[in-house]
């Protein structure tokens, strides 16, 4: 653990999150960028990055937010921000991999094999892509904290989000061997695990009424979460309070799971 910094501090840590221009990815950007760090604040639309990343330089004087737009689906596009990022801002400390993909909800037997292409593509090969160019910098300084962004769809069964749980119990996975391969190096590779959260990616859920009354009745804290509660576990796991944790996967959903539910 580093000396001399607060357990939470990011201070001079560069962190680049994908799918930061909303929901879960933009509260854990501006919640680094609070506690010290610079952010990268990614997703397809530049417009969308440009107005995040002014928003949080207005709250710090240092201008902690550099906006890149990218396309997780896209290699290239992914390979450009890295590069960008790292003649910019000259390191990644913390890579955040939020962005995902869910464009079909139904049962698996009405799935297109295109539709279950893109959401394993997006949710899984594209974060291991992001690792494989962020890793090599990491490795050389000897540190280095990475965050997927899974689900607790991915410790459940699902009729109708069943190919989006199924790449999210593989990310956790992904974590799992990551962790074991960069481990010898010092970087620390977790996931967190979001119940359902009041976002716009999420809204065919809560945004249902009788859906929303069940996850309310299940829920031991009797509500679904708000993305700024996702934001702590990721500022733990980027700080020095979480330098001993890797491979590990993070239940932040109001007690969901608990009750089997």
């Amino acid at each position: 653990m580093e000396s001399g910094r607060g357990l939470f501090d990011l201070s001079g840590k560069v962190a680049l999150i994908t799918g930061s221009s909303r929901g879960i990815g933009r509260a854990i950007a501006e919640r680094m960028a609070e506690a010290g760090a610079s952010v990268v604040i990614s997703s397809r639309k530049e417009d969308a990055c440009r107005a995040v990343a002014e928003a949080i330089n207005e709250r710090h004087r240092d201008k902690r937010a550099l906006a890149i737009a990218a396309s997780i689906s896209d290699r290239g596009s992914l390979e450009r921000m890295v590069e960008q990022v790292l003649q910019t801002l000259g390191r990644i400390d913390v890579l955040v991999c939020n962005a995902a993909s869910n464009p079909y909800y139904g049962p698996m037997a009405g799935i297109t094999d295109e539709q279950f292409r893109k959401i394993l593509d997006n949710n899984i090969i594209a974060n291991n892509w992001l690792v494989s160019m962020v890793g090599p910098q990491m490795r050389e300084r000897k540190n280095g904290s990475v965050i997927i962004v899974s689900s607790i769809g991915g410790l459940r069964g699902s009729p109708v989000i069943g190919a989006y749980n199924i790449s999210k119990a593989a990310d956790m996975q992904l974590a799992r061997n990551l962790a074991v391969e960069l481990g010898p190096d010092n970087i620390r590779v977790n996931c967190i695990a979001p119940g359902l959260i009041k976002t716009d990616f999420s809204k065919a859920l809560w945004d249902n009424p009788k859906t929303l009354d069940f996850y309310t009745r299940v829920t031991p804290l009797a509500r679904i979460g708000e993305p700024d509660e996702i934001a702590g576990a990721a500022v733990f796991l980027a700080s020095p309070a979480g330098s001993f944790v890797t491979g590990q996967t993070i239940v932040v959903d109001g007690g969901a799971t608990v009750t089997g539910a």
